[in-house]
């Protein structure tokens, strides 16, 4: 029986979309700053999984050496945009794309500058989330969700956040920003990521 996850995140947006994943599961969710832990942690991985897995192991060893958090599950992510047009990129430097403190109202329209007269079909991206978790037996686990779609025209809507605002989705005829908060864990990486990992520790 899980009982404490910690999530390797400081990110409020994150935390909402994960308890309301996560919710049914019945242990207590914490984020990182929740149970205490300073831990700056460098992502130095050449992948979405390895940058998990690394961010997991390095907040698990500051975990067990807390009191009530030892036998923690701590789960983390790693998630970005990649846009084949521009060969992946931001890819796994989607957070410190154009540096991590210029806003996504920059980034998003610079973007969006760079696909200027690229038609529909070539505009084609995706939002990839890895998670790991680091088990308090020392082992480890990662899974993947993606969200498939295109890079919209222009920035809309208010319901996401980071690129949410230009990824747009065809079928849905809107961006995931736009989309309703339930419908958007339905469809999106981070969703589809944790309930794969939900599976794995319902077995645990």
């Amino acid at each position: 029986m899980v009982r404490k996850i910690i999530f390797a995140t400081g990110n409020e947006h994150k935390m909402g979309e994960i308890r309301m994943i996560l919710e049914d599961l019945g242990a207590e969710i914490l984020s990182q700053r929740e149970a205490g832990i300073e831990a700056d942690v460098v992502e130095d991985g050449a992948t979405f999984e390895e940058n998990a897995l690394i961010k997991a192991a390095e907040i698990a060893k500051a975990a067990r050496k807390i009191p009530g958090f030892e036998e923690a599950i701590v789960l983390a992510d790693d998630s970005g945009l990649e846009i084949d047009y521009l060969n992946k990129e931001p890819g796994i430097y989607s957070a410190r794309y154009m540096g991590e403190d210029t806003s996504y109202d920059i980034k998003n329209q610079a973007l969006i500058d760079r696909l200027a007269g690229v038609p529909d079909e070539q505009r084609t991206a995706r939002f990839v989330c890895a998670i790991a978790a680091a088990f308090p037996d020392g082992s480890s686990e990662v899974v993947r969700g993606v969200m498939e779609g295109i890079i919209g025209y222009e920035s809309a809507g208010e319901n996401g956040f980071g690129y949410d605002p230009i990824f747009f989705l065809p079928e849905y005829g809107c961006t995931s920003a736009q989309l309703a908060p339930e419908k958007k864990n339905e469809l999106s990486h981070r969703g589809e990521g944790l309930r794969k990992m939900r599976a794995i520790l319902e077995r645990k």
